[in-house]
């Protein structure tokens, strides 16, 4: 009888260590890197983003940001 008893504990700690692991592993998901590159069609100094990105998606990016102390438009895309 005693030892049913502890069959059952010890299969509850094993189930409940079981899902605990499973949990914290959680799925496998990869972060996408953001590449980018100077844009070639942006004329001038870049004041707004949303200029930026105008540009940036006509020559197949996703978006742009303006970057630096001259302030260059750059293009991002979500690159493998």
């Amino acid at each position: 009888m005693d030892r049913s008893i502890t069959m059952r504990v010890f299969s509850s700690v094993l189930v409940l260590l079981l899902l605990l692991v499973a949990t914290e592993m959680g799925p496998m998901v990869a972060e996408a890197r953001t590449c980018e590159s100077q844009s070639h069609r942006f004329q001038g100094t870049c004041v707004r983003k949303s200029n930026c990105a105008a540009v940036c998606q006509t020559e197949g990016f996703h978006g742009g940001h303006c970057r630096g102390f001259r302030r260059r438009c750059f293009c991002t895309k979500h690159c493998n």
